[in-house]
C-alpha cells in the first residue's frame, strides 16, 4: 500500500513535545522504521469542538457492547493470534500482503523500532478482544492508526464503532486532538463526518469539508 505524502524524515528527538509540534505540522508516525514519519494531508479533530451527531450515536447503540481499553506498548500479553488476526484483515480490506503478522509483532514489541506506544483494545462483552488500534499517545493527542478486527464475527459497523469509542476515550482523557490518519482516496470520506475536523492542506489546518470532499471526489 502506498501512502500519500508529501515529505518524508526521520526524527531522532522523541520527546513527546517535539513529536507534537511535528504533527501540527502535518507529520505522522509510519510503520516504516522507527522516527520515520510522514507529511500527509493528515486529519484530526479538535476535541474541545467535537459532540456526537445523530449518526455517532446511532453507531454506538448498534454497537452498545463493545468496550474499549487500552496497554502500553511493548505490550507484553502478545501473540502470535493477534498478528494473524491483522494479516487476515488487511488482506481481505486492501488484497495481497498489505501487512505482514511479523510487521504487527515488530509495532507491538520492539520499542527499538515501533513508533507506537498504545493500544487500544475492543471486547464484545466478556470475551477476548475482536478488535486493536496500533496508537501513539502524547499528553495532548492520540494518533489513532493501524485498526483491525475479526470480520467473521464483529457486528456490521465495528469498524466505525471502533473509531467512535476511540474519539471519546481521547476527549474524555484530555487530550487536544484525535488523528484519524490521512485523507488520500474518495473512500476515505467516511472521516469527515466528526464535528471538530481539520485537515492539513500541506501549509496549514483547514477546516473547509466542502474543499476536501471536491477533492476527494476527484481521485481515481
Amino acid at each position: 500500500m502506498n501512502y500519500l505524502h508529501s515529505d518524508e524524515t526521520t526524527i531522532s528527538n522523541f520527546d513527546p513535545s517535539f513529536i507534537d509540534e511535528m504533527y501540527e505540522k502535518g507529520y505522522v508516525f509510519t510503520r516504516i522504521d522507527k522516527g520515520v514519519m510522514h507529511q500527509t494531508r493528515s486529519v484530526r479533530i479538535n476535541l474541545d469542538r467535537f459532540d456526537l451527531s445523530s449518526e455517532n450515536r446511532r453507531v454506538i447503540k448498534k454497537t452498545e457492547n463493545i468496550t474499549l481499553s487500552s496497554s502500553e506498548i511493548p505490550y507484553s500479553e502478545y501473540d502470535f493470534s493477534i498478528g494473524k488476526l491483522a494479516k487476515d484483515f488487511y488482506a481481505a480490506k486492501f488484497g495481497g500482503n498489505i501487512m505482514s503478522a511479523q510487521k504487527i509483532k515488530e509495532m507491538l514489541t520492539d520499542a527499538t523500532k515501533s513508533n507506537f506506544n498504545t493500544l487500544l483494545k475492543y471486547r464484545i462483552e466478556a470475551s477476548l478482544p475482536v478488535g486493536y488500534t496500533i496508537s501513539f499517545k502524547s499528553k495532548k493527542i492520540l494518533h489513532y492508526s493501524y485498526p483491525f478486527y475479526n470480520l467473521e464475527t464483529s457486528p456490521k459497523d465495528m469498524g466505525m464503532g471502533m473509531m467512535i469509542r476511540a474519539i471519546i476515550h481521547a476527549k474524555e482523557s484530555g487530550l487536544k486532538y484525535i488523528y484519524l490518519g490521512s485523507l488520500q482516496r474518495s473512500s476515505d470520506t467516511y472521516k469527515l463526518q466528526f464535528e471538530g475536523l481539520e485537515w492539513f492542506d500541506g501549509t496549514k489546518w483547514n477546516q473547509d469539508i466542502e474543499e476536501i470532499k471536491k477533492i476527494l471526489s476527484e481521485i481515481k
